[in-house]
C-alpha cells in the first residue's frame, strides 16, 4: 500500500478511521529545526472535525504527541513519530454497511484489491488519515521558512456553482481564517455558508475548488521529465481524499489562448529576472521560476449523504442504503489545511533535493 510520500523528506502515514489512532513517521527532516507540540496542534485544530456546524460533528480533540525524533525542542535528524488518538470513534454506526457497498466510496474497490476491507468508516480511505499529513506539514513549513521564507496559503475558490472574486496576490492566511468556509471573499463566503447549510438540511452535499499559492519559492526546484514540480504537486494533491482534478497557472483556461497571448515574457524587476505575467503558475519546464506557484484542486461532493440510494450487497443483491455516520456536507473548508500541508511536503522535499545537487 502506498503510504509513503517523498524522496528525501519522507512521510509515512498510518492508522484507520475507527482504530486506536492515526499518525505519521517523518524521515529525512534535518536536525536542529525548532518545533514543539503546540505548533503542530495549531494546524491540527484547523483540520479537526466538530469545530463548526458546517463540518462533521465527530468530536475529536486531535491531541498530538511527539514520540521520537525531537529533543529539547529541536529535531534530531532521526525519524519523528507523531501520534493522535481516536477518541470519538463509533464503529457501530457502520454495522448496517458491513456487507453493502456505499455509492462512490472505496468500499468495493478496496475489497476488490485486498480481499478484505475495514468497513468501520472506510479505514485507510477515510479523510481521518490526513491528520498525519497536516502534522508532517508543520515540520515541512518550518523547514521552508528557515531555508527560503516560502509562504503557502490555500483557500476555497468556489463551492458548487458559486465562485469567489479573489486577487491571489493579496490573500493572507488571516483573511482565510476569518471565514467559516475559508473563503477570503466576505460576500461570497456568506453565500457559501448559506449554500452549505441548505445542502446539509436537504441531506445532500457539495463540491468545489481549493486554490493554493506558494510564494517566495526559489527558482530551480523540480526536475525535468518524470519529477517535474507540477507533476509531484499533482500527485500530492490528487492523493487527498475526494479530489477529482488539478490544474496549475492558466490551467484549462489557457487552452483558449494563442501562444502569443499565453507566453510569460521575461523582464527585470526588483533587481532580478522575473516574468511580467504568471500564466505558467510559477513553474516552467517542470522547474520553479521564482514566481508565485498557483494551483487549483477540485473536490467532489461528499459521497456520504443522508438520502436513500441504490446499491448492491457483497453477494450481488440489489438493495437501498441510507448511510449513517458523521460527515461533512462540504469537505472544502477542512481540506484547506490538508492542501497546504501537501504543498509544503512537496516543496520541502524538492528543496532538499536541490541542496543535494547544488549544495545550496
Amino acid at each position: 500500500m502506498g503510504s509513503t510520500f517523498g524522496r528525501l523528506f519522507r512521510v509515512t502515514t498510518w492508522g484507520e478511521s475507527h482504530g486506536g489512532g492515526v499518525g505519521v513517521v517523518i524521515d529525512g527532516c534535518p536536525p536542529l529545526l525548532a518545533i514543539d507540540e503546540r505548533e503542530i496542534q495549531a494546524e491540527l485544530d484547523r483540520r479537526r472535525p466538530g469545530a463548526s456546524r458546517l463540518a462533521s460533528q465527530r468530536k475529536e480533540r486531535d491531541r498530538v504527541r511527539i514520540f521520537s525524533g525531537v529533543f529539547e525542542g529541536k529535531t534530531l535528524g532521526t525519524p519523528i513519530l507523531l501520534f493522535v488518538a481516536n477518541e470519538d470513534a463509533r464503529p457501530e454506526d457502520y454495522e448496517a454497511m458491513r456487507d453493502l457497498y456505499r455509492p462512490s466510496h472505496a468500499d468495493f474497490t478496496y475489497e476488490a484489491k485486498y480481499g478484505i476491507r475495514d468497513w468501520q468508516g472506510g479505514g485507510r480511505a477515510s479523510a481521518r488519515e490526513t491528520v498525519g499529513r497536516v502534522a508532517a506539514g508543520v515540520l515541512a513549513r518550518k523547514l521552508l521558512a528557515k531555508e527560503c521564507e516560502a509562504e503557502i496559503v490555500a483557500y476555497v475558490r468556489s463551492i458548487h456553482t458559486l465562485e469567489a472574486s479573489i486577487d491571489p496576490e493579496r490573500v493572507r492566511i488571516a483573511d482565510v481564517e476569518k471565514s467559516p468556509v475559508r473563503c477570503p471573499d466576505p460576500k461570497a463566503s456568506r453565500k457559501m455558508v448559506d449554500l452549505v447549510r441548505k445542502a446539509k438540511k436537504e441531506g445532500d452535499s457539495l463540491g468545489g475548488v481549493v486554490e493554493c499559492l506558494a510564494r517566495k519559492v526559489p527558482a530551480g526546484l523540480g526536475e525535468p521529465v518524470f519529477d517535474k514540480l507540477e507533476a509531484d504537486l499533482a500527485k500530492a494533491f490528487l492523493s487527498i481524499p475526494a479530489t477529482k482534478g488539478f490544474e496549475i497557472g492558466s490551467g484549462f483556461e489557457g487552452t483558449r489562448l494563442k501562444g502569443s497571448e499565453h507566453n510569460d515574457p521575461f523582464t527585470m524587476r526588483e533587481g532580478r529576472i522575473r516574468t511580467a505575467t504568471n500564466r505558467s503558475g510559477g513553474i516552467q519546464g517542470g522547474i520553479s521560476n521564482g514566481e508565485t506557484i498557483v494551483a487549483r484542486i477540485a473536490f467532489k461532493p461528499t459521497a456520504t449523504i443522508a438520502k436513500m440510494q441504490e446499491t448492491v450487497s457483497r453477494d450481488g443483491k440489489i438493495t437501498r442504503i441510507r448511510p449513517r455516520g458523521r460527515h461533512d456536507p462540504c469537505v472544502l473548508p477542512r481540506a484547506v489545511p490538508v492542501v497546504e500541508a501537501m504543498a509544503t511536503l512537496v516543496l520541502a522535499d524538492h528543496l532538499l533535493r536541490q541542496k543535494a545537487i547544488r549544495g545550496r
